[in-house]
């Protein structure tokens, strides 16, 4: 569902609605936007994003781009290039104006929109734009360009090292430049977590809307850790599962979940709330 919906629609399908929102940086833009149309929400924050424990190798990276390093860059978050922004603006603010200046130079593949939208707020835009946004979009991307000899600086989403996507420049000829600006760590206590699941189990949460694949994989690890893996798959199967987008649908359906509700081609909050209003309204209530 990708259009407008009527605020009297959400209303309909969101009041009284107990809604699960595991997000953590947007949590209170997306809690208000549930709420105003009626749904109580349940926040428990699964993952936390954090900066790099080290700033070093960030300035080292920043440096050597600034000195043309890279011919060019592969933005995989727009997350990523603000922690790069918020880097020079803490450590090094003289370097901005070149960095800007740079990333107008070199030939920049975003991975989806969202990074583009942080370009366009220093007044630029990407070369190319992955779609879909994720990392075999982007190699698909990629494979209709001439990598030999490229330098190309890679922005990395957490401590993810992007594997296949790494071997990929490699046999493509590429020299590259990665840069990890952002860390992932848990963000609600164990039991907080579990406490969710029992309620969800217990069929008193109407949906659960997860934003990315960290949440989705510190729930089913820590599931397996507490010996509560089958609670947990019985507990999503009985209620409205939602994922921002593709990626995230993936991680849940490599657990054996079934998604009811996905934005189609627009991957943020609002597109996220219309499909789970498209969802509910298609759906009893449960309680």
């Amino acid at each position: 569902m990708t259009g407008r919906v009527a605020p009297a629609t959400a209303m309909a399908a969101l009041a009284g609605r107990c809604i699960a929102v595991p997000e953590s940086r947007e949590l209170d833009v997306f809690a208000a936007l549930l709420e105003r149309h009626g749904a109580s929400v349940l926040r428990c924050p699964l993952v936390d994003i954090r900066d790099a424990p080290d700033p070093a190798p960030l300035l080292d990276w920043l440096g050597r781009f600034n000195a043309c390093a890279c011919d060019d860059l592969l933005l995989l978050t727009g997350e990523g290039l603000r922690r790069l922004l918020g880097v020079l603006d803490t450590y090094r603010p003289a370097w901005r104006p070149r960095f800007v200046q740079r990333l107008g130079e070199a030939r920049i593949v975003a991975r989806g929109p969202k990074p583009g939208r942080v370009l366009r707020e220093l007044g630029l835009r990407p070369s190319l734009v992955a779609d879909p946004a994720t990392t075999a979009g982007v190699i698909a991307c990629l494979r209709s360009l001439d990598l030999r000899g490229r330098r190309v600086g890679v922005q990395l989403y957490g401590d993810d090292p992007n594997a296949p996507l790494m071997a990929f420049l490699a046999e493509a000829g590429a020299r590259t430049l990665p840069v990890a600006p952002y860390r992932y760590a848990d963000a609600s206590d164990d039991a907080q977590v579990l406490a969710m699941v029992e309620r969800i189990a217990r069929g008193s949460i109407d949906a659960i809307a997860f934003t990315s694949m960290q949440q989705v994989e510190r729930l089913f690890r820590l599931a397996a850790a507490h010996d509560a893996l089958a609670s947990l798959e019985k507990a999503l199967a009985g209620t409205v599962v939602a994922a921002v987008g593709p990626l995230v649908a993936g991680a849940l359906a490599r657990h054996g979940v079934q998604v009811q509700a996905c934005p189609d081609g627009s991957y943020y909050m609002k597109p996220l709330m219309r499909s789970l209003v498209d969802a509910l309204g298609r759906r009893a209530r449960v309680r």
